[in-house]
């Protein structure tokens, strides 16, 4: 994975007895002249717009604007008369002006003077190298933390940041525990848990049975949406394996327990949850809850890449006396010990919402892309099923530890399936058999042995044909040892096909209703029972099959 050049700001209160004034400063840069500080103001037009915001999309239980009495009223009015267009570039009505209004004064007041200067250079330096410029923003004002950041943009008509693959932004905090090195993934590993609802009948009750199948039927809709992620499909990088353990109603015992031996990479809660000073409390039971501090360190403990939570208030502050308690949202917090990235909401999300966000998200996860790369994806995809105007795309809040690189599952290109080690180490291990065989009588075949066997022309390949179409060295067909499993025995077994050829090779996968598809110049997956013809569509067809070869 590239290493994307990263701008990384932060904004402070100056002082507590003139709480308007603020400095922004630049962290991180990819240019040395980037380190640069502005001291502003927050002005009334961003309180109108702040306020206008709140009309339309209020956040439940939360102050309605910072530094203001509930009796200010907007001076002069916000100018949302006009045309305006959304990003796909369509006429907008009133609640989309509000936001568009809200977005373009948020980012004409983070990016002002020397600051906007430093991201221009930023940005085109990123796009100098054809990569996306990392945006982190560290809000350290626990009171501008409700703030919908996500939605900033540079004019009315712009994308916003935060839909961007250009600008891959995220969320951050300077004050965090260093990251430990991150082990190598290859299989996107998920504990899906379900927590109570403290709305469902009380245990004991005759409705209770119900309730609890209920949940089971939950855990298992949203255990095959997340698996589905990881399904073969030829047209793109070959996704990774996605492998899903549900947890209902655990007692904290059960939930420490699980974690400690499954070598997950991602936790999904989906589930009540309410703000505190620890990290806000996830309410796993009835007759339990686990607050952030808690599980921070377990996830931290367990390697647990990234934390992802369909719960009101993950993203949010506590609040105590009318004031926003520094370092409480659940998200800060688990960032604070060292987990390297946390996905929450920013309010309520509705079901109908939130599976399709997690659809495209863990789509995205399984290809491979960077976590605020498939975050940025996965929100465009809200937007274009609820629209501009509504506020669902605006919900996700992603939080990533200023040392972590977003990666989740290593992409092929850096290499994941080298060629394996033949030394009497890999050779001593016990390896899933495999065979290439002829589908025409009689059959031949050809075994592979020591994690590979090469296809082509040339003779000094393991499978050699004849035809013109086939390149002297067309293809080749590799064992993946998953990452995570300590034996081959404890993993699936994994093959891919890595075509090196002119003119590529043709797959079929039996399973695969699509029928024969070209693959040339990448990798796939490649399941048992998978037909290969190399180079030619019509040529003749061999089978790939995991397993021991007949005798």
């Amino acid at each position: 994975m590239p290493d994307h050049p990263c701008l990384r700001l932060a904004i402070s209160r100056l002082a507590e007895l003139e709480p308007r004034h603020y400095a922004i400063w630049v962290w991180q840069a990819p240019y040395p002249g980037g380190y640069v500080h502005h001291n502003c103001q927050w002005t009334e037009t961003l309180t109108e717009a702040w306020h206008a915001w709140q009309n339309f999309f209020p956040v439940r239980g939360l102050p309605p604007v910072p530094f203001v009495s509930s009796a200010f009223i907007p001076s002069p009015p916000l100018d949302l008369n006009g045309d305006t267009a959304n990003p796909a570039g369509q006429p907008t009505n009133y609640t989309g002006r509000v936001m568009q209004q809200l977005g373009v004064t948020l980012w004409q007041w983070l990016f002002d003077g020397p600051i906007q200067s430093s991201y221009n250079r930023s940005l085109g330096i990123a796009i100098g190298q054809r990569q996306a410029l990392r945006l982190r923003l560290e809000v350290r004002d626990p009171d501008l933390i409700m703030l919908p950041w996500e939605i900033m943009q540079t004019e009315s008509g712009t994308q916003a940041i935060s839909l961007s693959k250009q600008i891959l932004f995220s969320r951050t905090t300077s004050d965090v525990d260093s990251l430990p090195p991150q082990r190598t993934e290859q299989v996107l590993r998920i504990l899906l848990v379900l927590g109570h609802n403290p709305e469902a009948p009380p245990v004991g009750s005759s409705e209770q049975g119900g309730q609890r199948l209920a949940l089971e039927q939950e855990a298992e809709s949203l255990a095959q949406l997340l698996e589905s992620a990881g399904a073969t499909d030829y047209r793109s990088t070959a996704p990774a394996i996605c492998q899903v353990t549900t947890l209902i109603e655990p007692s904290k015992t059960e939930l420490t327990n699980l974690l400690e031996t499954g070598a997950y990479n991602v936790l999904f809660y989906s589930g009540h949850g309410a703000p505190a000073a620890d990290g806000g409390l996830l309410f796993l039971r009835a007759d339990a809850e686990i607050n952030g501090t808690e599980l921070a360190q377990i996830l931290v403990r367990m390697q647990v890449k990234l934390a992802v939570f369909n719960a009101c208030w993950g993203a949010q502050p506590d609040h105590r006396d009318g004031q926003a308690i520094p370092r409480s949202s659940l998200a800060e917090v688990l960032i604070h010990h060292g987990v390297p990235a946390v996905l929450g909401m920013r309010d309520s999300i509705t079901d109908e919402e939130a599976l399709s966000f997690i659809k495209k998200f863990t789509q995205q996860l399984a290809r491979r892309s960077p976590i605020d790369e498939a975050v940025a994806i996965a929100r465009q995809d809200l937007l274009l099923l609820y629209r501009f105007n509504q506020p669902a795309w605006t919900l996700p809040v992603l939080y990533m530890h200023p040392e972590f690189d977003g990666e989740l599952i290593r992409p092929y290109t850096e290499g994941v399936t080298e060629i394996p080690d033949q030394s009497a180490s890999w050779l001593g291990r016990h390896m899933p058999q495999a065979y290439l065989r002829s589908l025409v009588a009689p059959p031949k075949i050809w075994s592979l042995r020591g994690g590979i066997m090469r296809v082509g022309r040339g003779e000094g390949n393991d499978v050699v044909l004849q035809q013109p179409e086939v390149s002297r060295e067309h293809a080749e067909i590799l064992f993946q040892d998953a990452a995570g499993a300590t034996s081959i025995e404890e993993s699936e077994p994994t093959y891919l096909l890595r075509d090196k050829s002119r003119c590529g090779t043709w797959v079929c996968n039996p399973a695969n209703s699509e029928g024969w598809i070209l693959v040339r110049n990448r990798e796939v997956p490649l399941p048992s029972k998978t037909q290969l013809r190399f180079g030619n569509p019509r040529g003749q067809a061999l089978e790939f099959v995991i397993g021991s070869p007949p005798i």
